[in-house]
């Protein structure tokens, strides 16, 4: 099972299901139903598994195509200029805006205990 990391604890990690922006992966992409590890700091000594999930949903969408109510629940609370600042300061380029970008829907697939562990683990920051 592939791992789908994230390098904070957003408050959306709480929610049963919530969405993610990833560019496609050239190797192998993320496929729909594909279930994947959900991880906190990957590739990093801080590394810490919050669960298994499953993708369920799958869509190309460009960052143009972002609303303001999508940026804001995908952890942005200032909204898209935020999302903007991020994704300049995280990838370095405002290249990336002309970039297709897959938008992930993803379901925690682990036993209520478990889910109830991440979503006590998960700080508001």
């Amino acid at each position: 099972m592939r791992e789908l990391g994230f390098s904070e604890h957003w408050p959306k990690l709480k929610q049963k299901t919530f969405t993610t922006f990833r560019f496609p992966r050239v190797d192998r992409d993320w496929g729909w139903m594909e279930p994947v590890t959900v991880v906190y700091k990957p590739r990093t000594k801080q590394k810490k598994v919050l669960g298994k999930a499953i993708i369920t949903d799958k869509k190309a969408v460009y960052f143009g195509d972002i609303s303001q109510s999508e940026a804001i629940e995908d952890g942005f609370p200032q909204g898209i200029g935020e999302m903007q600042d991020w994704f300049v300061h995280t990838y370095g380029s405002r290249e990336t805006f002309h970039m297709a970008m897959n938008k992930l829907t993803l379901a925690w697939i682990d036993d209520n205990t478990k889910f109830e562990l991440v979503k006590d683990e998960v700080k508001d920051d």
